[in-house]
């Protein structure tokens, strides 16, 4: 989990499925106190690494794709999720619309991209001040790419 440094994982304590090799032909002789124990531990390693790649975000500018309201605020947040994967949410407040000439300003909806200034992080997301709406395109040939990536680990 900390050589890789994953942005993103399922984790359950091990039990037996059905019909699986693993039920006809083994036994599952590891107590539940040790699976749990092993869980906290992996889950522990797993938020310290994600927990150092979000704070290396803390700066950058982010291209999200909303989602839909933010549930913890839904009438002031939006959230969305980076090109990475990373949930960002951020206050829903008229932004300038880079793909329209026209100057006047428009809410972000579900299925806009935003840039999005990351200014906090914590274990599991990131939170932002939006800039503008714009594409794909546009994001890419005006961003720098380094500026935007996770810094690898090594």
């Amino acid at each position: 989990m900390k050589a890789v440094g994953y942005d993103m994982a399922y984790m359950f304590a091990y039990s037996m499925r059905e019909r699986t090799h693993a039920h006809r032909n083994y036994v599952d002789d590891v107590p539940d106190d040790i699976k749990q124990r092993r869980l906290t531990e992996l889950i522990e390693a797993f938020r310290e690494s994600t927990g150092q790649c979000f704070d290396l975000q803390v700066g950058t500018v982010q291209l999200v794709l909303i989602e839909g309201p933010n549930k913890r605020a839904p009438d002031t947040e939006l959230m969305g999720k980076s090109d990475r994967g990373h949930k960002v949410s951020f206050i829903n407040v008229p932004l300038p619309d880079r793909n329209n000439s026209i100057s006047d300003e428009r809410n972000p909806v579900v299925g806009d991209f935003v840039e999005v200034r990351i200014t906090k992080s914590s274990r599991a997301s990131l939170f932002g001040e939006a800039l503008a709406i714009t594409k794909l395109s546009t994001f890419y040939n005006s961003t720098d790419e380094e500026a935007v990536a996770c810094a690898s680990r090594g």
